[in-house]
């Protein structure tokens, strides 16, 4: 349902004029050096026929040395790290890797909508956990109540979207704990690891027991601004990884092989460059935030990524998804309902997401139209 939305929401952008507040990519381009970079390597010839299976082995060594710069992780590049063709397929691999028919997985909701589909290419049956407003703060006893003889894995993501709450060291620490208790695998999307504005980022896979159970995912798209290029990866114990890398093989086999080199010299940009990226969001965050609470939202401000959920029902509205569907005649703004990312829609029904990784000038103009809609 929420691939089908955007796209819903991408046309209705398209055919109003409308300001694309929806899907989650930046309107302008990452580092010119690395678009650089991409471009030397095509053009001398690097990456592009077919790169290994796993990644070309600069990439896996950057990932490596990122693990170990920003979280003290000592991997090893040839058996513990995989390039994928972004988060989606890393997720997908290790969902299908790492599950049987008629396992389950418990997923707190709202999620990423690639993770009912790739529980559902596993076979495995989606049980949601599910986090409420006004924090969105995980519901630790739900979780454990939601474990039962057929579960196979907890799927994680923190810095998490849509929400943008970021899990407590304490709440990491209860579902490491819970984990180890009933021997899951955990599969963690951290592909917002760097976009934290308020708390920190804690890989799970760093508190005790999870080292050999995690699998730990990230992506250059949120990084670095690339989301065209598709360039994820995968890191944990070499059985996952080779388990996982299995069933990559026969999803892409391989792929953005120029691409791959381009995001091993991102890797090692300096530490100005990733503060940068939080920094330069966060006052994108309060600038919308604001204008959205003065238009009328009740807004939920996000402590990471660079989503913002709102509820409608102060506008007068009950049901997200027809706000949604009106918003682009009459304001001119497109955003998403969130209740396609909830099993239980209704938890979600009167929710909204907006993103703000745009530039000022764009979050001004979406501001200014909803305010006149709400004065309409």
């Amino acid at each position: 349902m929420g691939t089908t939305i955007f796209a819903e929401m991408s046309a209705l952008a398209a055919t109003t004029g409308a300001v694309n507040l929806g899907q989650g990519f930046p309107d302008t381009d990452g580092p010119r050096e690395i678009a650089a970079a991409a471009a030397a390597a095509i053009m001398e010839g690097r990456g592009n026929q077919y790169p290994p299976g796993a990644g070309i082995p600069e990439l896996r060594q950057a990932v490596a040395a990122h693990q170990k710069r920003f979280y003290g992780f000592d991997l090893d590049p040839e058996t513990q790290v995989l390039v994928t063709a972004g988060a989606t397929e890393a997720i997908a691999a290790a969902l299908i890797a790492l599950m049987e028919p008629g396992d389950e997985a418990i997923a707190f909701e709202p999620y990423y909508d690639s993770y009912a589909a790739s529980v559902a290419m596993a076979g495995g049956t989606r049980v949601p956990v599910t986090l409420r407003p006004p924090d969105f703060r995980p519901d630790l006893g739900a979780l454990r109540a939601a474990i039962t003889p057929r579960t196979r894995l907890i799927l994680l993501n923190t810095p998490h979207n849509p929400t943008g709450v970021v899990f407590t060291t304490d709440e990491l620490a209860v579902v490491a704990e819970l984990a180890c208790e009933h021997d899951l695998l955990v599969i963690s999307d951290e592909v917002y690891e760097h976009m934290v504005f308020d708390g920190t980022h804690l890989p799970i896979s760093s508190l005790p027991g999870m080292a050999d159970r995690t699998v730990t995912i990230s992506s250059a798209a949120k990084i670095f601004s690339f989301t065209g290029w598709k360039i994820g990866w995968v890191t944990g114990s070499p059985q996952i990884v080779t388990a996982v890398r299995t069933v990559k093989q026969f999803l892409t086999y391989v792929s953005g092989g120029p691409f791959q080199y381009a995001v091993a010299q991102a890797l090692a940009l300096p530490d100005s460059y990733y503060a940068s990226v939080a920094g330069d969001l966060r006052p994108k965050r309060d600038f919308f935030c604001d204008g959205l609470a003065a238009a009328g939202f009740e807004v939920y401000r996000p402590a990471g990524t660079y989503f913002v959920t709102t509820d409608v029902r102060p506008l007068g509205y009950t049901d997200g998804m027809e706000f949604c569907r009106d918003l682009p005649h009459r304001a001119g703004v497109v955003a998403i309902p969130s209740s396609v990312f909830y099993d239980n829609h209704e938890a979600g029904k009167s929710q909204v997401r907006f993103a703000f990784c745009k530039k000022r000038e764009v979050l001004a103009e979406a501001l200014a139209r909803l305010t006149r809609h709400d004065a309409d």
